[in-house]
């Protein structure tokens, strides 16, 4: 426990991208709190509803959205955020005009920024935390790289929730051959917790990530689960102000879980159908969960864990047009994800917003 803390407010602002953004920094804020830090959450859309529900008793504050949308053709991925890009650039200088305003006015003395551009203010230490030293493009990997470690470069320190050493969940996307960068590799984050529960579900489906992709492969599961031999839970990963339940035959359909329902539901689950999301990838190596993969079409990101995934013989994946439910056949031949330490010291990590 860090009590050197004096209370020190501390906003918290998760990308909205999917929900792993918003889910990674809930262990965060939960550390925040027990460390006697005052946590001020900021985001927008359902990342920012997800944390409201999570907790509901903190601050939050409202971020201008990236539009972040994905092309129904998984080709026109990079195009479509590239089109997309002058709405993104806007939101970027709105966040950071209301983050000055917001630092004098909460008396905010610190900033944990999730991969949000504009979250930064060279007036308090900020933290800058993301998996992606390198950011995957395609051909225009090596810009788009270096324009995002340029960004990083200005914060405080960045966080990276990996292991440093060889065996690690991220390969090149978290690790670089040489960097000027004040890195500090954390460990896997997860909200979720490791339990012996008797097994409930054979199938543990669970959907993220922005539209229409979530849409798309919501849509094609629900027929591939009907000839699935075994009970089946289907997590549609869709963010409302009431949860809905929904039993057809041997398939149990949610809109949403609360992170309390998701660890219990993991752990009573023998295997997980889901996308390669690294949050999602850093769930599973907690809770020592088996695994199929199908990486968002076009998302370069999700497309290369998969493979590095398949190729080091932990988990199989199959692309999106491509995929059949027979093919979880194959999660048998396959290791699973290694066992991660999460154990780390977040009082000494925290010690970045003590008084220099």
């Amino acid at each position: 426990m860090n009590l050197n803390s004096n209370n020190k407010t501390i906003l918290i602002a998760p990308l909205n991208w999917g929900l792993g953004h918003a889910t990674r920094c809930i262990p965060i804020i939960k550390a925040l709190q027990e460390n006697n830090f005052i946590p001020i959450i900021a985001s927008d859309g359902i990342a920012l509803a997800l944390l409201r529900k999570e907790f509901p008793y903190i601050q939050t504050l409202e971020l201008p959205s990236y539009q972040i949308e994905y092309a129904k053709n998984g080709k026109n991925f990079k195009w479509k955020l590239l089109k997309n890009l002058p709405k993104m650039m806007e939101a970027i200088w709105e966040e950071k005009r209301l983050v000055k305003k917001w630092v004098k006015k909460y008396a905010i003395e610190g900033i944990i920024s999730d991969n949000r551009l504009g979250v930064f203010s060279p007036k308090v230490p900020s933290v800058f935390i993301t998996h992606q030293l390198n950011v995957m493009t395609g051909n225009t990997t090596w810009i788009t790289s270096i324009l995002h470690q340029k960004i990083i470069k200005k914060y405080t320190e960045c966080w990276v929730p990996d292991v440093e050493n060889a065996i690690n969940l991220t390969g090149k996307l978290g690790h670089l051959k040489t960097n000027t960068l004040n890195l500090k590799y954390i460990g896997p984050l997860s909200r979720l917790h490791k339990k012996e529960v008797p097994q409930k579900y054979d199938l543990m489906v669970i959907l993220s990530g922005p539209e229409p992709q979530r849409g798309i492969l919501e849509e094609m599961l629900k027929r591939e689960v009907l000839r699935f031999n075994g009970k089946v839970v289907f997590i549609k990963g869709i963010v409302e102000k009431e949860q809905k339940k929904e039993e057809i035959e041997n398939i149990t359909y949610y809109n949403f879980m609360n992170t309390r329902q998701l660890e219990q539901t993991f752990n009573e689950s023998e295997i997980v159908l889901s996308r390669s999301g690294y949050t999602t990838i850093m769930d599973l190596a907690v809770l020592q969960k088996k695994a199929f993969f199908i990486p968002t079409p076009g998302q370069y990101e999700q497309e290369y864990l998969a493979k590095k995934l398949k190729n080091s013989n932990l988990v199989p994946f199959a692309e999106q047009d491509n995929f059949r439910i027979e093919a979880l056949a194959e999660i048998k031949n396959y290791q699973g994800l290694p066992i991660v330490n999460t154990d780390f010291d977040w009082t000494d990590l925290l010690k970045v917003f003590d008084d220099k």
